[in-house]
């Protein structure tokens, strides 16, 4: 999967956070709602998360330095990992809190009304967010399912905003359930119960993220379906086969390719630098991520065996 889009998707769901959090604060200040209150932090903290993005994008375009010779795309990777960890910190553990809290408290809602209005407003925009989030990713997730998507994406913005806004709609749900039954029922216990449900569910969804993140960050190999790519392209031409092979995502458009490939015995110096200059043009051609390729050229010596 290649690299590209997100930023779109980033902006519409920091626009849209940011309008939704500050309508929950309200909301929660009418209201006295644990729900709109975890409802809340969860929204500021997704703006917050899509503003980390954002500037993950920007400095990751920084040139390569001596310090840093492959560049700087993995800053994408440590801010996405820092957005969840956010979003367990700030959202998660924040929402299980307040719950509790409330749980012990049984303090009554007030004017639930309002609470339902804003929440319904909220739902809204989240799906333009999720909308525009989805839209993006087709462009990029081909026939992989949504779960592989999320698995397997080099582009760590798109997993993260799907996953939050996600999250947010089915947070927004919960809460809506939570202020609707205690209004009927009369028990303010269903609000603590809706948002320890929300607790729950971001939890889940921040342990998902900061373990593809952690992932991509420490370094990922080509997929299977690119490395035999890979593999094929090189062991074409002059190049008798690839004797070993290593590859790494040093960003999300950026693979470094570094294999040892036999190459028929007695060539010329200038034969040797022609294969494997073609070998590189075959790799870049077929899967354009490869844009640092090391190759290293030797005999095949199991043939020379036997």
């Amino acid at each position: 999967m290649s690299a590209g889009g997100g930023t779109k998707a980033i902006i519409a769901a920091l626009v849209a956070n940011a309008g939704i959090a500050l309508a929950k604060f309200v909301g929660f200040l009418i209201t006295g709602s644990s729900s709109m209150l975890a409802e809340s932090v969860h929204s500021l903290a997704d703006t917050s998360n899509q503003g980390l993005l954002l500037l993950g994008q920007r400095t990751s375009r920084r040139k390569a330095t001596l310090n840093h010779p492959f560049g700087f795309g993995r800053d994408r990777y440590f801010y996405s990992f820092v957005v969840a960890l956010l979003l367990f910190s700030l959202g998660s553990v924040f929402a299980l809190y307040e719950g509790i809290h409330k749980l012990e408290s049984h303090e009554p809602l007030s004017s639930p009304l309002v609470a339902v209005v804003i929440l319904v407003v909220a739902i809204g925009l989240e799906s333009y967010s999720f909308k525009t989030a989805i839209a993006e990713s087709r462009l990029i997730k081909g026939d992989a399912t949504w779960w592989q998507f999320i698995r397997q994406s080099k582009v760590p913005e798109l997993p993260v905003v799907l996953l939050e806004d996600a999250g947010a709609l089915f947070g927004l749900v919960l809460a809506l359930l939570g202020v609707g039954l205690s209004t009927l029922t009369g028990d303010p216990v269903w609000d603590a119960v809706g948002t320890i449900c929300i607790g729950a569910l971001l939890g889940v969804i921040a342990i998902i993220l900061i373990v593809e993140m952690k992932s991509l960050l420490i370094g990922e190999g080509a997929a299977p379906a690119e490395l035999d790519a890979i593999v094929d392209e090189l062991a074409a031409g002059k190049v008798q086969r690839v004797i070993h092979i290593r590859t790494q995502y040093i960003g999300p458009d950026e693979l470094l390719v570094a294999a040892k490939i036999a190459l028929s015995p007695g060539l010329p110096a200038a034969e040797v630098a022609r294969a494997i200059d073609d070998a590189e043009l075959r790799v870049r051609n077929k899967v354009p991520a490869a844009r640092l390729i090391y190759l290293e050229p030797d005999l095949d010596r199991t043939m020379a065996k036997s």
